[in-house]
């Protein structure tokens, strides 16, 4: 066999075992059964002191399921093969960084916890759960704005506690 062949042949076997060992884009595979097709979002329990948090999350969560075609967000869990629920109990925002104009802060990191399950509705089997789910994100905030900082704040960073929360659940993590 020829040097040009076998470094072929080489090439051709690693290509193969490695698109046999699960390799993926992240957000792109999923881990759950085949046969999860419906899901029912339960609205999010707030245990926290800030309002409407559960709200705006609730909906940014189904907004990222809803962006994945192999799903469909049902109105009931007795439609659905599966259930998202969770309680927020935690809601914190803090100073991370501050600016030169009379010691503002100009930026925070937003921290959220939850308690997350994704159950089967048939038989109530735990697909992914996390008891302490954590989330941390920084916020950049500009010091001339006059509206509530936090509300824009959570509606920023809704989405991108949704999208982590969808790849967590989907990959296993």
């Amino acid at each position: 066999m020829s040097q040009r062949i076998r470094s072929s042949v080489v090439i051709l076997s690693l290509a193969i075992s490695l698109a046999g060992c699960g390799y993926g884009l992240v957000g792109r595979t999923s881990s759950l059964p085949e046969d999860i097709e419906s899901i029912f979002i339960s609205p999010l329990i707030n245990r926290t002191l800030r309002q409407q948090v559960d709200q705006t999350l609730t909906q940014a969560i189904s907004d990222e399921f809803l962006r994945r075609p192999k799903f469909e967000l049902v109105n009931s869990p007795f439609e659905a093969d599966a259930v998202l629920s969770g309680s927020l109990t935690a809601f914190r925002v803090k100073p991370v960084l501050f600016g030169a104009n009379e010691g503002r802060a100009s930026e925070y990191e937003i921290e959220i916890v939850a308690t997350m399950d994704f159950k089967r509705t048939d038989n109530q089997e735990v697909l992914w759960e996390q008891p302490y789910y954590l989330f941390r994100e920084q916020y950049e905030f500009d010091e001339a704005e006059l509206i509530d900082f936090e509300e824009t704040a959570i509606i920023d960073v809704a989405e991108d506690f949704a999208q982590t929360l969808v790849i967590d659940i989907l990959e296993g993590f």
